[in-house]
């Protein structure tokens, strides 16, 4: 493998971190040392991507070898490390930091390759072209390495925060595993500071909402919602017309006195399974004035796997009906 970058990039990124005005002004004169030294401690993001990568190498030379299809499928978990560095890192260096070069160019390479492996995979043909598209693909795989080694990490390690390296160890934990790369327990990201909020916001693990766009927004959701606490009594329905009514009076009572005697039964076996554990959710269908509708109830509970409650889910799926009507006509 060469141990060259694009000089373009190389130059284009210099160029960005000389003139960034009204952002955080960084020495890079140490920023691979930096790199190197977040990518030694045991679970770091950097650790991780720099493994990962170190794994993507050995793929490259025995394709390199051999263009076996199972190691083509193999390679396709590239994805996976370029949806962490288009999530993660990407996004934060441009608005925070305003370095905006990963972001503008490799990115677009990140599709680039992405689509072409896509495309490559797809391809039934086995003749020299297609082995002259895969070489070239290969060779830009490699080069994207070195941009990330040389340039993306050592960037990333001067101007990130402990705290927002933690935020970015918490958030990996959604991507799969990519090349076989498990991620290590990182002892530095036991706490993470919660986002500063504004005054008369609602913080929650995910953001922060005032109650008027909270409020908004659950009304929003094309569904009915209906919540039932852990004590089976009526807490919380989403505003806006209804299939199955929820007058306002009924909050606070029992979610059983709000049914039929038909169905009463029914309901309390559901929530009974949820409080037990043996389900987590049960969708009933049917026919409400002629329309399809799904209901959805689903169990309630917290990190610790505590029940909270039951919420009933109610969604008129004619629009799926006709949707898939038309096409299937069309």
């Amino acid at each position: 493998m060469t141990n060259k970058t694009d000089p373009a990039v190389m130059q284009r990124i210099a160029a960005e971190l000389a003139r960034r005005e009204g952002y955080p002004q960084r020495d890079y004169s140490d920023k691979h040392a930096k790199a190197a030294a977040l990518i030694a401690v045991e679970g770091h993001p950097l650790q991780t991507l720099a493994r990962e990568n170190d794994a993507l190498e050995a793929l490259l030379a025995r394709l390199q070898e051999t263009c076996d299809e199972a190691l083509l499928a193999q390679l396709s978990e590239l994805a996976i490390h370029y949806a962490k560095k288009g999530d993660l890192l990407y996004p934060l260096l441009k608005v925070r930091y305003g370095v905006a070069g990963p972001s503008d160019l490799m990115w677009t390479t990140d599709d680039e390759i992405r689509a072409e492996l896509s495309a490559l995979t797809r391809d039934d043909n086995r003749g020299d072209a297609r082995q002259a598209r895969l070489d070239a693909l290969l060779r830009r795989v490699e080069n994207m390495i070195l941009q990330e080694r040389n340039v993306l990490f050592p960037i990333c390690a001067v101007n990130f925060t402990e705290d927002e390296w933690r935020g970015i160890y918490r958030d990996e934990a959604d991507y799969g595993v990519c090349f076989g790369v498990e991620r290590a327990v990182w002892d530095g990201a036991a706490q993470v500071s919660p986002a500063p909020a504004a005054d008369g916001e609602i913080v929650l693990p995910g953001g922060s909402l005032t109650l008027r766009q909270l409020t908004a927004l659950l009304n929003v959701i094309p569904m009915e919602i209906t919540f039932v606490d852990d004590q089976n009594i009526n807490r919380f329905f989403n505003e806006g017309p209804k299939v199955f009514k929820r007058p306002q009076m009924a909050l606070g009572r029992e979610v059983f006195s709000c049914h039929p005697p038909k169905i009463e039964p029914m309901v309390r076996q559901i929530v009974d399974d949820f409080r037990a554990g043996r389900r987590d959710s049960v969708p009933v269908w049917m026919e409400k004035d002629g329309r399809p509708m799904l209901v959805r109830y689903m169990s309630v509970r917290d990190r610790d796997g505590a029940y909270l409650g039951t919420v009933e889910l109610v969604q008129d799926m004619t629009f799926a009906r006709e949707h898939f009507s038309h096409a299937k006509n069309g």
